[in-house]
């Protein structure tokens, strides 16, 4: 029997890539199914939405209906973020596409993948329990690198946020489970981890957790989602500061990442297990999104200008040289020119490696949806320029510190030959201060007429580069030798997209 293709179109965040990454799994594990890179030759094509703000919303609407104009043919199936919080509508008013599916229970894409192939059109949203994993095969990523995800939905409830709207209360991952996925993604060679959900400072807090077999775990009195009775007084140790604990007992040649932590209940005791371990990264995903203290009240956060900085104050106490990004909200409603102007000052003050800046986009059935004085689109979009704009300065101030330093560097894409230059070899990777996706690249220049030098510079593997320039983005670098880890990194059993697709 003819095994019958998919095609997955992925949008949205990190979060999102990993359940992409399931439902391949869920499918490519059966007999019936099998996987295409080629739009043009599935029978079925699933476009894994977003549906946080408006423009990726549209951007993902679009994806179903330049999937249906060009390729008539196929059945299409919308999935993901966008499917769990507008399927009922969009049944009735998006009738290129021949299925919903939700981001409940991953596992049932092979019974709505079914179904859709039957022409009975299914809208699922499943039940939103635990958080869904699977023996990833195959990544949507550069080679090397993957994202593993310990919590899902959030219970912090900023005002802004759909979040909890789309992916449901905050609920946490074993951390015996974490810990065999880390060890199976090493065993398969690969060498960066990076940790995501909502919000990590959040791990094992949720209502149900427990995450250790102790319990649930308690957030600090005052922090969003706490309870009165049964918070932490600052003492005790934090969830993810345990899991840590444990992860750093794990043998083996790999660096690890932790993106997004809530800057209200930012856990300040991993601070010395990540200074006690060379593998854990000093990297800090932070979201502080405003600078001024009416606004982030406005918000829905307990935090304030004055407290966030020092919590970039204590980073920077045990690690002078910690990569810090962060994100803004321009345009928030009410938001005044002085208060922006506070955020920018803020910028100016915590000096981020790094940070994203967006106009506020009001998000259906949140509170700040009803707040009066909406800015308007132009203003808000004005005052996130301005944002980026310092941000690039600071970036490339930031960066040029990173100048005269030799780093390993993970390889992402060896690019094509210059035919002017045969000789000149350009490869793009990342140094350890430098996220996937969302930061700036190293551009390493190596000789391809030397054979050590092409044998080293590929695909998934770490170079020694020597850094001597820099953009308000990038750096660039010269290829000095092949890291001396690779030698202690598993050899690459895994499937990564963008090698494929390459």
């Amino acid at each position: 029997m003819n095994s019958i293709k998919f095609f997955i179109d992925q949008h949205g965040c990190a979060k999102n890539q990993v359940d992409g990454e399931i439902l391949i799994s869920h499918l490519t594990g059966t007999q019936e199914w099998e996987q295409t890179f080629e739009p043009s030759e599935a029978d079925l094509i699933i476009i894994n939405s977003c549906g946080f703000i408006e423009s990726a919303k549209t951007e993902c609407l679009n994806a179903v209906l330049n999937a249906r104009n060009n390729y008539p043919n196929a059945k299409i199936l919308l999935a993901g973020c966008l499917a769990e919080r507008y399927a009922e509508d969009l049944k009735e008013n998006l009738p290129e596409a021949d299925g919903f599916f939700g981001n409940g229970d991953l596992s049932k894409i092979v019974i709505t993948a079914k179904e859709v192939m039957q022409n009975k059109r299914p809208v699922h949203k499943f039940a939103q329990k635990g958080v869904c994993g699977a023996n990833r095969n195959l990544l949507l990523s550069f080679a090397g690198t993957a994202f593993v995800k310990i919590t899902e939905g959030c219970n912090n409830r900023c005002s802004f946020c759909a979040i909890p709207i789309i992916r449901g209360e905050l609920r946490s991952r074993p951390a015996s489970e974490i810990i065999e996925e880390i060890k199976t993604l090493l065993e398969k060679g690969v060498y960066e981890i990076n940790l995501i959900g909502q919000d990590l400072a959040a791990y094992g807090t949720g209502c149900s957790d427990n995450v250790f077999g102790t319990g649930r775990t308690y957030l600090p009195l005052g922090t969003p989602g706490s309870d009165a009775e049964l918070a932490i007084e600052d003492k005790g140790e934090s969830g993810l500061c345990t899991l840590l604990k444990e992860i750093s007992k794990i043998e083996g040649t790999f660096r690890l990442r932790l993106l997004y932590i809530h800057p209200d209940h930012f856990n300040p005791d991993i601070l010395p297990v990540i200074k006690s371990d060379e593998r854990f990264l000093p990297y800090f995903d932070i979201p502080f999104q405003s600078g001024d203290d009416e606004i982030i009240l406005k918000m829905h956060r307990t935090g304030n200008h004055k407290k966030y900085a020092q919590t970039i104050e204590k980073i920077r106490s045990f690690f002078p040289d910690a990569a810090i990004r962060t994100t803004f909200l321009a345009g928030f409603p009410g938001e005044k020119d002085a208060q922006a102007e506070n955020t920018l000052n803020f910028l100016k003050e915590i000096s981020t490696d790094w940070s994203g800046c967006f106009p506020y986009s009001r998000e259906d059935d949140t509170p700040a949806y009803s707040l009066k004085n909406q800015v308007p689109a132009k203003k808000a979009n004005a005052r996130a320029k301005k944002l980026v704009a310092l941000q690039e300065e600071i970036t490339a101030q930031r960066l040029k510190e990173r100048c005269g330093k030799d780093y390993d560097v993970l390889i992402e894409e060896v690019l094509a030959q210059n035919e002017d230059s045969p000789e000149e070899g350009i490869a793009i990777g990342r140094a350890w201060f430098q996220a996937p996706e969302v930061d700036g690249s190293v551009v390493v220049n190596y000789d391809r007429s030397n054979p050590e030098e092409q044998k080293a510079v590929l695909s998934g593997r770490l170079v020694r580069v020597h850094i001597n320039s820099a953009g308000t983005v990038d750096l660039n670098g010269d290829f000095v030798c092949d890291s001396p880890l690779n030698e202690k990194i598993k050899k690459n059993k895994l499937k990564f997209a963008q090698e494929i697709n390459g």
